[in-house]
């Protein structure tokens, strides 16, 4: 797991001493070394900050330079099957890490190797003699890799403080994608909050000529996987082989994801996904695994005694940590800092926390992320199933009326039934379900109303199965909340602090086999994840889970009618609103005094506006 940079440019060289000025904005997800390269005509950087994790010797260090000399890499993340790739294709290596590999496997197969590489990553490899640049993220987006281009020159990093200290770097904010942050709480794929930076996009590469960076440049991007072309015309059906197959592909994964040479441990929130992982994980390893998890006062989401119940059981070296207030404000900020965007996942805190944690006895953890997206865990997809009824549709609008009288809960349930049409109706249930702003909402907050919702709603086509709705809900949350908000949000907590964080759920045969069981199998008679939890049983008793998940949340709504209340004087104010110009001073006040007088599920809008506001004030 490291940083990772790059700089592209014919007419605007930058010196040396900048190239890794800028790289070391990265110093956190690289501390143990790094390395810089420019070609001869200095056209081409590119820096690396390395967390060493497998093949601890400087041999493997980055940039790393092909046997025959030609090419150059810089990657970061890491690959499972380095081991069946170097068999495989016969390779001749110098290193026992995963990076040569990738490279060597280029050389001999070109860009067809990428379909080989099973794991999560992003890099970068420059062709010395034909002045070819080429670029690549994991089928997922586990790992990220950003863009940065000013018609001048092309430049690429993990994280956008690196591009940010460019020299002239060109700040002007997307004011466009704001209403999507306000709709969603992340901006996804391929935006950002500033116009000349975008997300590489998952499953992808581009090969391209340095000379060809000039004005009017595109980049040539190309797609090696994407997951609807895995969507088979039928579905696994059968209970017994459907569960074996599983089982044995978790495990496989698991067991892959366990190899470092560095110590290894696992989240363990005491839910259903992270219990499984490291069930497989303490069933695999020969000595005992370490585990953390986080624990709140308040035992609406605290989990942390199911979570030590299940460490007990595992006879796991387990590490629990409170999470209090006093806690919380000392990072409240870093999610304006760290995460470069505005970003209103919350749960961005505790794993921020449990990283810092975790960092302190292991170098790598295991996550459950992905279970919830592959095995319909939600409860948004029981509200696409209700959607899609045809007397729900008819009678939705009366009913919606109903509710609006009725109290906070069939009041905040009703909302999800007030859609503006079936062609945006994902992103509308995913808003309501995380207590953001619908498009009704935006209606009135942002004083241009000229914004749409077509982008991040296209319909599901050329799939060779027609799916259900659940399966289409299933089907954006990987697409959009797995990709540009869970991940983002673990991979900045965790590499805050030099923390390696895997997630054996989304090895891409786990996530293709899940997609084609049968819904059925997923939720069955009224369980959510079904096929997994009976999985889960085999290792863990069943009474554990008889209860509902949390997670790693926060109780937000109560801290902010208490210890951060002055958030909402401070970014809701009258003279923040005018500042910025973009929304309606009126209805954010309305919004603020029905929180405050007893409408709690309005804190996640309110949160919203507080992060947009902040990140403004910090950032312009």
């Amino acid at each position: 797991m490291c940083g990772i940079s790059g700089y592209i440019s014919n007419n605007k060289k930058i010196s040396r001493e900048d190239f890794i000025r800028t790289t070391n904005a990265m110093h956190h997800r690289g501390p143990d070394a790094e390395g810089f390269y420019e070609n001869e005509n200095q056209s081409v950087m590119l820096g690396h900050k390395r967390l060493s994790i497998i093949d601890l010797s400087p041999a493997s260090n980055q940039p790393f330079f092909s046997s025959c000399g030609r090419y150059v890499i810089v990657y970061n993340g890491e690959l499972y099957n380095y081991r069946e790739i170097r068999e495989q294709l016969q390779l001749q290596t110098r290193t026992t890490g995963d990076t040569e590999v990738i490279l060597e496997a280029y050389v001999k197969a070109g860009v067809q190797s990428f379909a080989l590489l099973n794991g999560m990553f992003a890099f970068i490899i420059y062709d010395i003699v034909e002045e070819k640049v080429i670029v690549c993220r994991d089928r997922v987006g586990i790992k990220p890799l950003f863009c940065y281009f000013d018609e001048e020159r092309l430049a690429f990093a993990s994280e956008i403080k690196a591009l940010k200290g460019l020299p002239d770097f060109r700040k002007d904010i997307h004011y466009e994608i704001i209403p999507e942050f306000l709709h969603l709480g992340f901006i996804s794929e391929p935006n950002t909050i500033f116009k000349q930076v975008s997300k590489f996009p998952a499953g992808c590469y581009a090969v391209f000529s340095v000379k060809d960076v000039n004005p009017g440049f595109v980049l040539p991007v190309e797609r090696y996987w994407n997951l609807k072309d895995a969507i088979e015309p039928d579905v696994h059906r059968d209970f017994a082989t459907t569960k074996k197959a599983l089982k044995e592909l978790l495990i496989d994964s698991v067991d892959k994801q366990l190899v470092s040479d560095v110590p290894v441990g696992s989240f363990l929130s005491g839910g259903i996904d992270s219990s499984l992982v490291t069930a497989i994980a303490a069933s695999l390893k020969k000595d005992t695994i370490k585990t953390f998890s986080i624990g709140y006062d308040s035992k609406k989401y605290d989990e942390s005694e199911y979570a030590l119940k299940i460490a007990q059981h595992l006879k796991t070296e387990h590490h629990a940590f409170r999470l209090t207030e006093d806690e919380v404000e000392g990072i409240l900020s870093d999610i304006i800092t760290h995460y470069d965007e505005p970003f209103a996942d919350a749960s961005a805190y505790p794993t921020m926390i449990v990283s810092k944690l975790a960092r302190k006895h292991v170098t790598v953890t295991l996550s459950g992320d992905g279970a919830d997206e592959l095995f319909l865990g939600y409860g948004m997809y029981n509200w696409a199933s209700r959607l899609d009824n045809p007397v729900v549709q008819t009678f939705r609008k009366p009913v919606f009326w109903a509710t609006q009288y009725a109290n906070q809960k069939y009041k905040r349930g009703g909302l999800l039934l007030d859609y503006p049409s079936q062609a945006h109706i994902r992103s509308h249930i995913f808003s309501q379900e995380q207590y953001f702003h619908s498009e009704k909402d935006l209606k009135h907050l942002l004083l241009d109303e000229t914004f749409e919702f077509d982008r991040i709603n296209e319909p599901v086509t050329g799939i060779r199965r027609e799916l259900s709705a659940k399966g289409k809900q299933s089907l954006w949350d990987v697409n959009y909340y797995l990709k540009d908000d869970l991940l983002v949000k673990v991979d900045r907590a965790s590499m805050k602090y030099s923390l390696e964080s895997r997630v054996p759920y989304l090895d891409h045969r786990v996530v293709e086999y899940a997609v084609n069981i049968d819904p059925n199998l997923r939720y069955h008679k009224g369980v959510s994840k079904y096929i997994l939890k009976e999985i889960l049983y085999d290792y863990l008793p069943r009474e554990y889970f008889n209860r509902p998940k949390w997670g790693f949340a926060i109780p937000l709504p109560y801290w902010l009618k208490g210890r951060f209340s002055y958030l909402l004087d401070k970014y809701l104010n009258n003279v923040i609103i005018n500042k910025y110009d973009i929304l309606t001073n009126l209805y954010v006040q309305d919004l603020k005094n029905r929180f405050l007088a007893g409408e709690e599920y309005l804190y996640g809008r309110l949160w919203t506006i507080i992060i947009l506001h902040w990140w403004l004030e910090e950032n312009t």
